[in-house]
């Protein structure tokens, strides 16, 4: 049976077609537009139509064409506004699947239609002042739409997320990431070959933990037995909702609690989950759920990729922290006293559920922790992403669950996971540009160990950023400014710009770093905001000389 259409409507440069094309692209649908279907049946332009035949004719062909899409056929179609004027067209396309208006204000609108002389109904002069009057004319036929997604400040490919979530029936306007995880690299070594689907969904909206039974089994896991790892603390405050949500769905779930902590993400606490597991007599197709933070979603991870060889994976982050970084891009681990991450392997999850509203739990030291992450995605690769952080006055204002389009805590997070989806499509087993996803993290992991890990994650690459930065200056990457412009940034999140360590003992630590390259120490370093490289070989003295900037004294 096909799947249900996904139809776009709206006013003329609404984005119907550059939206339509990008949802086909990404969930490989074809891709319709009907006004190119009618000017292929007519064999003449749209304002050839209007001027030969008139309006009305035009109208017909497109509500034959419209009656066409009354049948489920798997296509992304893009509708002209004033098809949906007819409640007869609304029908027919909503009988085939979902329709979708998208939305802009006139002045969007104006500026994105500029000089184009194919637009028949705008003929005559006064662009402006036709805008408006038929936006007031289609208004009542446009309400009448269930679904809407104002593009006046979003991008395509935020619109794209968007519609896609309505089509997945996701809460209170989430996003659905899609995340390409690649074909295993020719050189990449066994052990570093994905050991799951090729892609895989990343849904995020409020209210998702309480589905999150019945989209498991959406991306193809039959109900039954299933495990799900998390710690006290967050089983307290979440646990009943998602032992209902699966049970509902048809799941026996088995719950395996470790400790909290870093200090527990270990073999020894795998070994003691693999016990809970055997007795449970978890089968080779039975999932383990990580519920829980970055440490969880580790720890779950690496259980998933060994138990039996390779159990499907579901990722629940219930932190920040998690949500933006841990979750995705299949890179799981545990540490071993030599440091961080030091034994693991890539498991990509068959789903990742982000339910921002779980967050409200979340101390507000975690939270502020978590958006260091944030900010590193914005660094990266999103100038956008980052100003935004820098004008909101206060991390724990995200808590807020609106602030306008594109900046609530579901857009932020969705900013964020964005950045690292698209750099883990393009290397999926760090061969590569995946590297930039460290940036602040060799200078973090070693903070991290000195601290005995009371130091948080978060806390730590905020700090490991302002240090990347002043190496970045020193090395000749970035601009003499670049160090105290993202130390400003780090500080306005409420993160510690100085912490008080040993220089030398920092350097020692990171010399197990993973991300070492034979035995030189790489580090990411910065251009500018939005570009990031690699620097190899780097000089002590001036890895000595950043770790100095964030040393308290």
């Amino acid at each position: 049976m096909a799947h249900p259409n996904i139809v776009l409507t709206g006013f003329m440069a609404a984005g119907k077609t550059s939206v339509g094309r990008e949802v086909a692209v990404r969930l490989g649908r074809p891709f319709v537009d009907l006004d190119d279907l009618i000017v292929a049946r007519a064999g003449k332009s749209i304002p050839e139509i209007f001027a030969q035949d008139g309006e009305p004719a035009f109208r017909t062909l497109e509500a034959a064409l419209c009656r066409e899409m009354m049948e489920p056929s798997g296509l992304v179609v893009a509708v002209g506004g004033g098809a949906v004027l007819d409640p007869a067209n609304r029908e027919a396309l909503a009988a085939g699947g979902v329709l979708i208006c998208l939305d802009a204000d006139p002045e969007t609108l104006l500026a994105r239609i500029g000089d184009d002389d194919n637009r028949p109904l705008l003929a005559g002069g006064d662009r402006a002042g036709r805008i408006h009057a038929l936006l007031a004319q289609r208004s009542p036929a446009y309400a009448a739409i269930r679904h809407h997604v104002d593009t006046t400040s979003l991008s395509v490919e935020v619109v794209a997320e968007r519609v896609m979530g309505i089509v997945a029936g996701l809460p209170n306007g989430g996003h659905r990431l899609i995340v390409q995880c690649g074909s295993p690299a020719p050189e990449a070594p066994q052990a570093e070959r994905p050991s799951a689907a090729l892609a895989y969904d990343v849904l995020i909206a409020p209210g998702l933990l309480a589905q999150a039974g019945r989209r498991i089994v959406e991306v193809g896991i039959a109900p039954g037995r299933c495990a799900v790892i998390t710690n006290p603390t967050v089983a307290a405050h979440h646990a009943p909702t998602l032992i209902a949500s699966l049970t509902a769905a048809g799941f026996d779930p088995v719950v395996c609690e470790m400790p909290d902590g870093e200090a527990h993400k270990t073999l020894a606490t795998a070994a003691g989950l693999y016990e809970r597991l055997a007795a449970a007599k978890l089968a080779r197709n039975e999932p383990v759920i990580a519920l829980g933070g970055g440490v969880v979603g580790d720890l779950a991870g690496f259980v998933a990729a060994t138990w039996l060889r390779g159990v499907p994976f579901v990722q629940i982050p219930t932190s920040l922290l998690a949500m933006v970084d841990a979750s995705v891009g299949g890179k799981v681990a545990v540490d071993l006293p030599q440091g961080k991450n030091l034994v693991g392997a890539f498991k990509q999850p068959a789903v990742v559920l982000i339910d921002p509203s779980l967050l409200a739990t979340l101390p507000a030291a975690e939270f502020r922790a978590g958006m260091a992450e944030v900010l590193k995605a914005g660094i990266i690769g999103d100038v956008g992403l980052f100003d935004k952080l820098t004008r909101i006055a206060g991390a724990d204002l995200f808590r807020a669950p609106e602030q306008g389009e594109g900046s609530s805590l579901t857009a932020i997070i969705a900013d964020a996971v964005r950045v690292k989806a698209r750099i883990v499509a393009r290397d999926p087993f760090e061969q590569g540009e995946r590297a930039w996803l460290n940036l602040g993290h060799t200078f973090g992991h070693a903070l991290e160990l000195l601290s005995g890990y009371t130091l948080r994650h978060g806390e730590a690459v905020g700090l490991g950023m302002i240090a990347a930065a002043g190496l970045s200056a020193a090395l000749g990457f970035g601009a003499a400014t670049l160090p105290a412009q993202i130390e400003a940034a780090v500080q306005h999140l409420g993160l510690p710009i100085r912490h008080a360590f040993d220089p030398h003992a920092a350097l020692a630590a990171m010399g197990t770093d993973k991300k070492r390259r034979g035995r030189s120490l790489r580090f990411i370093v910065i251009r500018r905001v939005g570009e990031v490289t690699v620097a190899e070989g780097v000089p002590e003295n001036a890895v000595m000389e950043a770790l100095e900037r964030i040393r308290e004294t």
